[in-house]
């Protein structure tokens, strides 16, 4: 059995890792908000017990059975994170966190009752890929919104959910996954990005984010 902390820094491991971050002590103290210490003895116990290789200094990276430990964790919380959001009506910035305290209780048996319950999804709320229950992970080939070019049609794809106030701010313009995108200017002094989004009905709005948000949401790379 995983302990909780130890599947707490598993995930933390595996996402700067999906985000071509090192896994360094500082970085994972700091999203773990940890001591440095801390977090060093706790990577000497995950190499002692196989689930990752630490290296002093230069950070830690995932073994094979150290990924697989991750991607249960995190399967789990996407998972509940969508069955929050699709039958409890739970806010789509309030899901990270509950699902955050929800995600080491979840049996095997529910979280496989959750996953046919919501017919077997591959993408949570705000757009990350759901694990498989063997590990394996739908890809997605996404650039941020500030890299797509002008008058060029997307899709939003993936927001990341570790900011409410972000969250709350692009579902108050309606940039959420599934809208389609255009942008259609971008101003060089300030950084703004000017939008044109349609909505499945077809209907069409103007907004204008800046370059900060716009660089965390993620769309469908053009064609």
């Amino acid at each position: 059995m995983v302990s909780r902390a130890v599947e707490d820094y598993l995930k933390v491991i595996y996402k700067l890792q999906q985000d071509g971050s090192r896994a360094t002590t500082n970085a994972i103290a700091g999203k773990l908000r940890l001591r440095a210490a801390s977090v060093t003895a706790m990577l000497q116990q995950l190499s002692e017990q196989g689930m990752a290789e630490y290296t002093p200094y230069r950070g830690a990276y995932l073994t094979e059975s150290g990924l697989a430990a991750a991607l249960r964790v995190i399967r789990r919380h996407r998972l509940i994170e969508l069955y929050l959001t699709q039958h409890l009506s739970v806010p789509w910035d309030r899901v990270h966190d509950e699902a955050e305290r929800l995600e080491h209780a979840l049996t095997p048996y529910l979280e496989e009752r959750i996953d046919s319950k919501l017919g077997y999804p591959k993408f949570d709320p705000h757009g990350a890929p759901i694990p498989s229950n063997t590990g394996d992970v739908p890809e997605q080939d996404l650039v941020p919104l500030s890299n797509l070019p002008l008058n060029t049609s997307s899709v939003v794809r993936h927001i990341p959910d570790d900011d409410p106030d972000r969250l709350r701010y692009v579902a108050s313009i309606g940039l959420l996954p599934d809208v389609r995108v255009t942008v259609t200017d971008r101003d060089s002094t300030n950084g703004d990005v000017s939008l044109t989004l349609t909505s499945a009905s077809g209907a069409e709005a103007a907004k204008i984010i800046s370059n900060a948000v716009a660089e965390q949401v993620f769309v469908k790379r053009p064609e």
